[in-house]
């Protein structure tokens, strides 16, 4: 007999046979799990009431907890003892309605043996679909089999044959052909040259991607490892967010007063009030335009090529949302601002800003900056999360939406059509305004850096962002987050379930160019620049 004590490891509840557990990822802030539960609650019947069509029963793998108001797995560690019951051979559905952290549930589906399922409810109102671009985001990157469905109404062909098929066999096909390997023997002359020589500049003069703190909302998929973004020239330089509160208090409020006078002369349109708790107030922007100058001040002490700022976590408790910062800094044409010596900080340029720490759009935003500057376009660019589309007459219209890191260029109108709104303050309890305004219509290239089976990936294709009419974007607009700024888009050659079943994030970059000639010039010079740093490019669509 051992002298030891050796722990026992207690047996998960055994599958049973023709049953599928069900697993709902949520929110860390409970505010928000609670606004979004009843929309959860309703998805989660109609996939049982699908399932139980074709002879399946659905059994919950995690209580609705009364205390709380939800039945969501809200942490990691809540997810982690959810799985050490689950048979690791059990069928499993991941149904979401809302916006989730992914790392609550990743831990548990990494070492899951039975066919997983990921759903979302196609509704602008209700981020499902963002939460699970992220989760399958994370779930690519970490080398687990899955596959995956969405649907508005739970009983159209498309989501009823792809849960027929998963029933069956275990997996669900999806039409890929709009996926195409680059050739970069192909490409333009000029372009690949171009390409090719701001890579070698890069990998020569290195660059550095300002990190304040990583990890944000759960988004494994937005990390990129050291090992594998060094490749490409590219370091990062970590940062805490404490600093940047510490930064703050050394700004006076009559430098912050300035950056605020340069904005109401640019035209902005503050929607203030009087109520800390419901309104933007005067005091808020102030803040916000305390950590304009803070955060270019770190990055300029750190020598950062771009940064990124986490807020959701800690500094959301601290001080006022940084959106509006992270769109002004995104714009070539911004406040002036000044070190304490008086030096002029990233003078006539943006420095790119990646939301929520999205260190893929980082690097993104990096090689389209050079790219865009070398070919004398407009550098500004930002990334939108993928939230919602429907058809608009005889197109399929995508919206894509940030909460406020797009830049005034962007923006029909600029600065003049701009709004600052309160953020919602479900997930933004001290406020701070956003940079709110409708994209103008105009050629884009749109792509996004991942990384999946120990290597970088970048798919990069084209598209347009349109004009709607007035009434269809407040229509619009009114289904998602009427605080946020938005884009109308339509992708070239990409249906929606193809882009869907593709897309490897929530997240998605995009840049402007004034002509389609030069966005297929540009988008040849990025892919040629990418090529040369090692990113393995997949053209998607009609190139």
């Amino acid at each position: 007999m051992s002298a030891y004590s050796i722990p026992q490891i207690e047996a998960p509840i055994p599958a049973v046979p023709g049953e599928v557990l069900l697993i709902a990822s949520g929110d860390l802030r409970q505010s928000a799990n609670q606004v979004c539960w009843p929309a959860q609650s309703e998805a989660e019947r109609a996939v049982i009431k699908a399932f139980a069509a074709e002879g399946v029963k659905v059994r919950r793998a995690h209580p609705y907890r009364e205390d709380l108001k939800h039945g969501f797995i809200f942490n990691q560690r809540m997810g982690m003892d959810v799985f050490a019951a689950i048979d690791p051979a059990a069928p499993l559905v991941v149904v979401e309605s809302v916006w989730q952290y992914s790392h609550h549930v990743l831990a548990g589906l990494l070492s899951h043996r039975g066919p997983i399922l990921t759903v979302a409810n196609w509704s602008g109102q209700w981020p499902g679909l963002v939460g699970m671009l992220n989760l399958n985001g994370c779930l690519r990157k970490a080398g687990v089999k899955f596959s995956t469905i969405w649907t508005k109404d739970f009983d159209d062909p498309f989501f009823l044959n792809g849960l027929r098929q998963w029933i069956r066999e275990g997996k669900i096909d999806h039409d890929l052909s709009h996926v195409h390997p680059l050739d970069a023997s192909k490409l333009p002359a000029a372009e690949r040259q171009l390409g090719v020589a701001l890579a070698r500049v890069l990998k020569n003069r290195k660059a550095i991607l300002g990190v304040f703190d990583e990890g944000c909302m759960g988004m494994f998929n937005a990390i990129i490892e050291d090992s594998l973004l060094n490749t490409t020239g590219v370091f990062k330089e970590r940062l805490s967010q404490s600093a940047l509160v510490a930064a703050m208090q050394n700004v006076t409020d009559d430098e912050a007063r300035k950056i605020r006078a340069w904005l109401d002369k640019s035209g902005i349109t503050f929607l203030t009030g009087p109520n800390e708790e419901t309104d933007l107030t005067d005091a808020q922007v102030l803040q916000q335009c305390k950590m304009y100058i803070a955060a270019l001040r770190i990055a300029d002490e750190f020598g950062c090529d771009a940064i990124g700022i986490q807020y959701q976590q800690g500094l959301k408790d601290l001080v006022p949302a940084s959106d509006l910062v992270e769109g002004l800094l995104n714009n070539v044409d911004r406040p002036r601002a000044f070190d304490a010596a008086g030096k002029e900080l990233y003078a006539g340029r943006p420095l790119p800003h990646f939301n929520e720490v999205d260190e893929c759009a980082g690097l993104d935003l990096i090689l389209t900056n050079r790219i865009w500057t070398a070919m004398n376009l407009d550098p500004a660019t930002t990334l939108h999360d993928v939230r919602w589309g429907e058809q608009y007459k005889d197109d399929f219209v995508w919206l894509f939406q940030i909460s406020g890191a797009v830049p005034a260029s962007h923006i029909a109108g600029g600065y003049t059509k701009a709004t600052s709104e309160r953020q919602p303050p479900m997930y933004f309890r001290l406020g701070g305004g956003t940079l709110k305004g409708v994209c103008k219509p105009g050629p884009v290239v749109w792509s996004r850096i991942f990384s999946q089976g120990g290597k970088l990936h970048a798919d990069i294709g084209r598209a347009t962002a349109i004009e709607l009419p007035a009434e269809e974007t407040e229509r619009r607009l009114q289904a998602v987050t009427p605080q946020w700024p938005i884009m109308h888009v339509l992708l070239h050659g990409i249906t929606r379930d193809q882009f869907m079943a593709r897309h490897p994030a929530n997240h998605v970059n995009v840049a402007y160019t004034d002509t389609a000639e030069q966005a297929d010039r540009a988008l040849a010079a990025k892919a040629a620049m990418m090529a040369e740093l090692g990113i393995e490019v997949h053209l998607c669509g009609t190139i």
